[in-house]
């Protein structure tokens, strides 16, 4: 395609591409080649549908998109024109596929999503339950475009938004309508996207930055990174929007090194831009001018925060700097130049805030959080992937509605949100909205979208070890209260999971948590206690336990407990006394037992039992409350 020269030039390919692309009726399948979908074989099932296609003389539209969301079911498609979702497709399904659905327009049963396997089969992707509750905006595009080509997006309404600020609003206007909307930033405490933009725009100075911060280093999030591997055009006309509305001519999106495919196709559809004149100087004959490039980071957590993320941009050591200066204000961005920060679902948020207008955006959600979230739902849920809900929507909508509820129908136990900066919510908050305000005051947070789901089985004492242990290895190590204080931290409560907690670790725990808070250089630190004050306040009984009964209610932390043998529930089947090692598994005419002088508490007995007899109780004679009386 050749150079456009101005706003009618690309209003006309507009109307060009439209008969020509995804035209009506037309045989198509959209594959899933996300991250998730392409490890579970989305390649072959790609190859496989090109050779059936070719084998048949068929003409199909094989459509290679981003992720479809449903990541626990894929490969997943969708078989067009008669609008079949289909789940777990391998390649011996595809012949299937096209004598079935190609060839005769009805669907294959045996891909079709089930709830179970004996449920009924749904066939369109509306009506699965994951999907039923689902407003998507960031995600708009995921899973129906193929993200290395423009037209496709094109298409889809991209770059309509940037098309109507160009040609009909100033820059005040479109900074208007991004602060009318209330647009809240998606990347961490929720600040609001219009407020962060005039700050930018009123520090003066030639040259100011737009920088996205796709560094995504959350444990089970990939939100952004599903944004960029499958919609990269939104991204630039996001950052496209902020340079108009604040004047700014240069813009870099951070993104890490690990992110392979997110490189490549940003990549390629900045190329994509540059050559159509969507980027560039004189953006479609106008006197804006706006060049983006792609800075890799090396994939430090402490680099989503905002100074350090600077620091890594100018070549330096990802280090945390002190505000102020501020990035909005001068000396404060990169080079010493002032800059515009938000993250990766933020901007996709800005073209239809633009196209739609702010109130269009505020009827969705609530009032003080207007619009959608994307979560990554993970953990022991039955359907987990990328789900994009308005705001306001429950916790248990969420969890049971779209997720389909707790693996082998165990009892739910809490859900971390936030990242591993985020608090441990439990039962009784299932019912609360799900906002950035109603986050914060249950001692938790929203983040960039991390959901964690914990049944039953889950210690919550352990959990708490594991978010720690990650922040703690991820410190930069500038400011002593987060280095040596998550240090003291983890020391302790790698303690109390084995066995060997002190009465005063409790008090002592809670006591560093709060300082690092309060001293922390930046968010990092400050975050990092959350998950333990957070657990501390919601399940002390848990910690009690492990202190004082030496005991894991949930049977996950090794040295804790006294391991006996159910001999109701015991099929005398001797697997736990070939398992042990240490001859604490002792056979008599009654039954097998085990010695308490003899046994490591190893857990080797536990894990052999094939029907669960080998149980781990508290001490004999020891309970939290007598322990708490002899501690006073």
């Amino acid at each position: 395609m050749k150079r456009l020269s101005n706003i009618e030039d690309f209003k006309t390919l507009r109307r060009e591409i439209e008969g020509t692309v995804f035209p009506k009726d037309a045989p198509r399948a959209r594959v899933c080649c996300g991250t998730a979908c392409m490890a579970t074989g989305s390649r072959k099932v790609i190859k496989s549908l090109e050779d059936g296609a070719s084998d048949k003389g068929m003409d199909i539209e094989i459509v290679k998109t981003g992720c479809q969301g449903l990541c626990q079911k894929g490969p997943v498609m969708i078989v067009e024109p008669a609008g079949l979702f289909y789940q777990r497709v391998k390649e011996k399904d595809v012949p299937h596929i096209f004598s079935y659905t190609f060839a005769k327009g009805t669907p294959y049963r045996q891909s079709l999503y089930r709830e179970d396997i004996l449920s009924e089969p749904v066939e369109k992707i509306d009506d699965v339950p994951f999907y039923k509750k689902q407003v998507r905006i960031a995600l708009r595009n995921n899973g129906r475009i193929d993200p290395g080509n423009i037209e496709h997006s094109i298409v889809m309404g991209g770059y309509r938004a940037m098309e109507k600020a160009l040609g009909s609003m100033t820059p005040d206007e479109v900074l208007d309508e991004v602060d009318k909307a209330n647009l809240r930033g998606r990347g961490g405490a929720g600040f609001p996207a219009g407020f962060k933009w005039r700050h930018t725009k009123r520090s003066g100075g030639d040259i100011k930055f737009v920088l996205a911060n796709g560094d995504e280093g959350d444990p089970g999030a990939f939100m952004d990174r599903a944004i960029m591997e499958g919609d990269p055009h939104s991204l630039i006309e996001g950052m496209i929007l902020c340079a108009y509305a604040i004047e700014a001519r240069y813009g870099l999106i951070y993104v890490r090194h690990e992110y392979p495919l997110a490189v490549k196709n940003l990549k390629a559809a900045i190329k994509q831009a540059e050559e159509l004149g969507l980027l560039g100087m004189n953006i479609l004959g106008t006197d804006f001018s706006f060049t983006l490039d792609i800075k890799e980071g090396a994939g430090a957590f402490v680099c989503g925060e905002s100074t350090a993320l600077i620091a890594s941009i100018e070549g330096e050591r990802g280090f945390p700097r002190p505000r102020p200066p501020r990035l909005s204000e001068p000396e404060g961005g990169p080079w010493g130049y002032a800059a515009n920060l938000n993250n990766i679902e933020t901007y996709v948020c800005v073209p239809p805030i633009v196209e739609k207008g702010a109130d269009w955006f505020r009827g969705i959600g609530t009032e003080k959080s207007p619009g959608t979230k994307v979560f990554a739902l993970t953990g022991k849920v039955k359907n987990t992937g990328l789900v994009e809900v308005p705001m306001g929507i429950t916790l248990r909508e969420i969890i049971y509605d779209i997720g389909g509820g707790i693996i082998g129908n165990k009892q739910f136990k809490a859900v971390q949100t936030g990242g591993p900066s985020g608090g441990c919510i439990p039962g009784k908050h299932l019912d609360m909205s799900v906002d950035f305000d109603s986050l914060w005051e249950v001692g938790s947070m929203m983040g960039s979208g991390g959901m964690v789901v914990m049944d039953e089985d889950t210690c919550m004492v352990d959990m708490a070890k594991y978010f720690l242990s990650f922040t703690q290895s991820e410190s930069c190590g500038k400011c002593p209260p987060c280095r040596i204080g998550t240090f003291h931290m983890l020391e302790i409560l790698v303690r109390i999971t084995s066995g060997h907690g002190r009465p005063d670790d409790l008090e002592d725990i809670e006591k560093i948590a709060n300082s690092i808070v309060k001293t922390s250089l930046c968010g990092l630190g400050q975050g990092a206690p959350n998950p333990i004050l957070s657990t501390l306040k919601y399940f002390p009984e848990e910690y009690e336990e492990h202190v004082y009964d030496k005991y894991c209610r949930a049977g996950v932390c090794g040295g804790l407990g006294t391991f006996v043998i159910d001999h109701e529930q015991c099929i005398l089947c001797g697997l736990c006394d070939k398992a042990c090692a240490y001859d604490a598994v002792k056979e008599t005419r009654r039954g097998y037992f085990v010695d308490q002088d003899y046994c490591t508490k190893c857990r080797a007995c536990y894990t052999a039992c094939p029907v669960d007899a080998v149980k781990i109780t508290k001490h004999p004679g020891k309970g939290v409350a007598e322990s708490a009386e002899s501690k006073a």
